[in-house]
């Protein structure tokens, strides 16, 4: 009978060492993407996790963006945060201030021993994920930037040449109404306002968004976004909606609806719209750079990044961190990441990936689609690296409501600007205050 017992525990011991031995180390990977973009993400966590045997990703939708780094901050303060979490590029700032929540990608990569070279990666993406120590912060990961669409079949009923997309603003004006008097309903719109029109145009044109290299160089950053080009720019917009050349649909991407359906000819907005644009459009399109005033001294220069990171939260177990390097590593592919570029519209953040998408004919095959990499792969300025503020997601809500003001007439371009510098300063003082 002892010995039954002995052979008993023998069996149950090595039972135990073999279920450690062969423990899977689980993380949580909160992301904001939805639709074919959610599929996508959870494909790359199930590939990632056939992969191998010692690590799993769990990819969890929390909501929009700006919901899910909502989540995740309540989540660290009750000291169950996700290992990784999808954070918009507009949110940057407050992530790297949150003392103690996150852990740097380079640290995470040194801990584990996986190599980690920034300088593979796109210098305008790495760059704006980049700490004045020169360590990146976050994992670059669905980057994207502002182009310029075009409805070819319209512009050739228009008497347009449909392979000669508008260069300049002036020539924007007028392809709209040529496009009007050929009956088009809408001449123009634009998705992700703030974004395109002046965080985009800022850097486009080399001109500052803020003081303090866009706030790279400091939180005790202020607004310049109502400069004369600025107003300038804005004023043009108003005259063109009020002669029915423009029209505002949305603050955020609502307005790519009205040009896949063929309501609108021109539409500026992210590269990412890309894939949903060809599977909606009716019609043949086109993808180029966006429109600049061309007396505008340094334009164009680059545009700026959009899209998101992905950020290592704090206060997890070596194994954990171990877990996110190997999926970040794997994530870093050039092969995934061009597949990643290819279907969905999204930058090849690494410049490998680009080649590969090159080598493979794609852009031959579907001409336009490297127009966002050209816009990004030249050497950025202090001015046109990005824009880094504290309460950044604040300030864009600030911006949305003055420029509404602006569309309806209850404001001119240079008030609206100016009330908007004015309550975006506010927000900024209170985060270096919060921050200090």
């Amino acid at each position: 009978m002892q010995l039954k017992f002995k052979s008993l525990a023998a069996a149950l011991a090595l039972a135990a060492m073999t279920s450690s031995a062969h423990a899977v180390t689980e993380i949580a990977w909160w992301h904001s993407m939805t639709g074919a973009l959610g599929d996508r993400v959870a494909g790359l966590a199930d590939e990632f996790n056939k992969s191998q045997s010692e690590y799993k990703v769990n990819a969890v939708y929390k909501g929009s963006y700006d919901e899910a780094m909502a989540a995740a901050i309540a989540a660290y303060r009750a000291g169950n945060a996700p290992n990784i979490l999808q954070v918009f590029e507009v949110g940057t700032a407050t992530m790297m201030y949150s003392k103690g929540a996150i852990k740097p990608v380079t640290e995470v990569m040194k801990l584990a021993g996986e190599k980690f070279d920034p300088s593979v990666y796109i210098p305008a993406v790495s760059g704006y994920y980049t700490a004045p120590n020169g360590d990146m912060v976050s994992f670059p990961f669905n980057s994207s930037t502002t182009v310029f669409y075009y409805n070819k079949d319209a512009f050739a009923k228009a008497g347009m040449d449909p392979n000669k997309p508008p260069v300049t603003w002036q020539d924007v004006t007028a392809a709209a109404a040529k496009l009007k008097a050929n009956g088009e309903k809408c001449g123009f719109t634009t998705g992700w306002q703030s974004w395109v029109q002046l965080e985009s145009f800022s850097a486009w044109h080399n001109v500052e968004f803020a003081s303090k290299d866009n706030g790279f160089g400091g939180m005790d950053t202020r607004l310049k976004f109502n400069s004369p080009l600025h107003v300038r720019h804005i004023e043009n917009m108003a005259n063109w909606a009020k002669q029915g050349l423009f029209t505002y649909a949305g603050r955020k991407n609502e307005p790519e609806a009205k040009f896949y359906s063929g309501e609108c000819g021109m539409l500026t907005s992210s590269s990412a719209a890309y894939a949903n644009i060809a599977k909606n459009a009716k019609f043949k399109f086109a993808v180029s750079p966006l429109p600049y005033y061309s007396d505008v001294k340094g334009a164009p220069q680059n545009t700026i990044i959009g899209g998101a990171s992905l950020w290592a939260m704090s206060g997890k177990k070596p194994d954990e961190y171990k877990a996110v390097a190997k999926f970040f590593k794997f994530l870093s592919q050039p092969e995934l990441q061009a597949k990643w570029h290819q279907e969905t519209g999204y930058l090849p953040i690494t410049k490998a990936a680009y080649e590969l998408t090159k080598k493979s004919g794609f852009y031959e095959k579907n001409p336009g689609t490297d127009v966002s990499v050209q816009q990004m792969i030249v050497k950025t300025t202090s001015k046109s690296r990005g824009i880094r503020l504290g309460n950044f997601v604040q300030i864009r809500t600030i911006i949305d409501e003055e420029l509404e003001n602006v569309w309806t007439g209850k404001k001119s371009a240079k008030e609206a600007l100016d009330t908007a510098v004015q309550r975006g300063d506010d927000q900024l003082v209170r985060f270096q205050k919060a921050n200090k």
